[in-house]
């Protein structure tokens, strides 16, 4: 294979990640029903609606949960509040996760639903009898027993309206980021009603520092009989979503965050996203609970609200028997790669302790997978370079018959047992392999500031220096272009060394343009996460030591 080829191939899997979110990304997927199959739902489902009306006001998060009367909950993970006001989950922070690297102050992820960042769950009853008075988000519920809700002791609300109802909400809390609630509806009267449970998570707008990028789902997302379902907002704000089924999960996530309700097992329900001022999913049991005189229905629902850590998912996966929710991770369409290539990175870093010492063990590995493919390009890209002179002499004996250069060269690679294209296929193999690792640095939080040794404190940002300020010896700042880190410019030199034990091509221009690429892709690089620079660089490097090992062993008679 020449350099052209293997430019082409590296550029390919590299300047796409760019240029692809840039000018190519696809229109959001038309939605299989149409409007009217929609509305059809809608009109038949005899379920109450769940619209409320709210005001948000010009307060502070603080001011606003001292608002309330409220129950503390705390765990090892995460510790918040209940709002007695409306019984809502309204307040929660990750206690082992900061904000910023530098920073001691722990991510917020639910707010309470009267300011600007709202962003709560709530649960309950509805029926569409419009004489039953039922809790609304103005309700404010009694406490009984624990003050407090922990992991051992679990806390009970109730609620009573005029007539003879009483609706009570049992809560525990695991050890980790799981909320289970239990719902029941007591009927003290000779009369009979019909309720359906309900469970929804509301968020008042799009979250800050969404990213936008095209790799990355962020906003609605739901797996529903099987079917994994990923809308993002504006699809949402532009158009509702909404679809029967019998089990299933959905919620809101965020890169690193989940917030996800697992409705009962038992009974079909609609799962609906929409936007009405406020971005809202939501289930809906599309059966009503029986309610008969002086007895009581009940139904239990779980709350997962999470840091996207790979053993929590899949463990609630597994534990929970949930189907599809290890896809709250967005490993996209190479699972097959990802998922795998993160448990081996995971594997390493137990051993070894450091995220980047396991990019670097992973690279080994997938060295050593490769390495019978690779020395097969090696020797053919050996032999070719050795036949480069001869390749000249042709060219020029040739150069005004094309067809005649062709069969000629086509000759010599008979005679010498050379395929020019076979040093595309180690490239071409490893492409996925990029993409996938560039995924796991991307969306998992185990990477999340993480640090390598040195200035890399965060592999899964880039290299925060820049080669013209000399790496941080002179005194001053650059723009965020100009920041060209010390990594990537190791893995363009890397790669320049790399390019010149590669064949050059026998078109003087070729070889002048294919001169550049190094500069060029260490540009393009220089803004990835510093743990896939790495990677790159040291598979550079063990490629070249590869190559030069098979070269020296490879010999080649040339054509006089």
């Amino acid at each position: 294979m020449d350099t052209k080829n293997i430019i082409a191939a590296i550029s390919l899997s590299t300047a796409i990640i760019v240029l692809y979110s840039l000018f190519f990304a696809p229109e959001p997927v038309q939605r299989t029903e149409n409007l009217s199959e929609k509305n059809k739902i809608e009109k038949n489902s005899d379920a109450p609606s769940l619209d409320q009306k709210e005001n948000l006001v010009q307060i502070s998060r603080d001011e606003s949960i001292i608002q309330n009367k409220r129950v503390n909950f705390e765990n090892n993970n995460i510790q918040g509040s209940i709002s007695l006001k409306g019984a809502v989950i309204d307040d929660l922070t990750f206690k082992k996760y900061n904000t910023e690297l530098e920073s001691n102050e722990n991510v917020v992820l639910l707010n309470p639903r009267n300011i600007e960042d709202g962003y709560f769950i709530e649960s309950g009853f509805v029926t569409s009898d419009k004489n039953i008075d039922i809790p609304n988000s103005d309700s404010v519920w009694s406490l009984e027993g624990n003050n407090k809700l922990t992991e051992q002791a679990p806390i009970k609300l109730s609620w009573a309206n005029k007539q003879g109802i009483t609706f009570v909400k049992e809560i525990s809390l695991d050890s980790q980021f799981l909320f289970t609630i239990k719902q029941k509806v007591v009927n003290s009267t000779d009369k009979k009603f019909d309720f359906y449970s309900y469970g929804q998570i509301i968020r008042n707008k799009i979250p800050e520092g969404i990213s936008n990028f095209y790799i990355l789902h962020e906003g609605m997302l739901a797996a529903l009989d099987g079917e994994l379902i990923e809308e993002d907002y504006d699809d949402i704000e532009e158009e509702k979503f909404s679809k029967n089924a019998n089990k299933g999960w959905f919620g809101i996530g965020d890169k690193y965050w989940i917030s996800s309700i697992i409705p009962p097992r038992d009974k079909e329900f609609k799962v609906t996203f929409d936007y009405k001022d406020k971005f809202r999913a939501n289930y809906i049991a599309t059966q009503p609970f029986e309610l008969e005189g002086n007895s009581s229905i009940e139904d239990e629902m779980q709350i997962i609200i999470a840091a996207k850590r790979v053993d929590v998912v899949d463990g609630y996966a597994e534990q929970l028997k949930i189907d599809k929710f290890d896809l709250v991770i967005d490993w996209g369409f190479l699972y097959f790669i990802t998922k795998p290539l993160f448990y081996g990175i995971d594997y390493f870093f137990k051993l070894l302790g450091n995220y980047g010492l396991a990019i670097i063990a992973i690279t080994i590995c997938i060295r050593l997978a490769f390495f019978p493919l690779a020395n097969f390009s090696f020797r053919s890209m050996a032999k070719m370079k050795a036949l480069q002179p001869e390749m000249v002499r042709l060219k020029e004996l040739h150069k005004n018959d094309k067809m005649e250069l062709q069969k000629s060269m086509m000759s010599l690679y008979k005679k010498e047992g050379v395929n020019p294209m076979s040093g595309c296929l180690p490239i071409l193999v490893q492409i996925p392999v990029f993409f996938a690792l560039y995924k796991v640095l991307f969306v998992t939080i185990e990477m999340r500031q993480m640090p390598f040794y040195g200035w890399i404190h965060d592999l899964s940002e880039r290299d925060p220096t820049s080669l013209f300020n000399l790496f941080g010896l002179l005194p001053y700042d650059v723009p965020s272009f100009l920041v060209i880190g010390a990594w990537p410019v190791a893995m363009g030199v890397s790669m320049w060394i790399q390019q010149k034990l590669n064949p050059a091509p026998t078109d003087a221009m070729q070889a002048k343009i294919f001169q550049f690429f190094p500069l060029f892709l260490t540009v393009i690089l220089a803004p990835f996460p510093s743990g896939l620079v790495i990677y790159w660089t040291v598979n550079n490097i063990l490629t070249m030591a590869q190559q030069l090992f098979i070269m020296k062993r490879t010999t080649v008679k040339t054509v006089t």
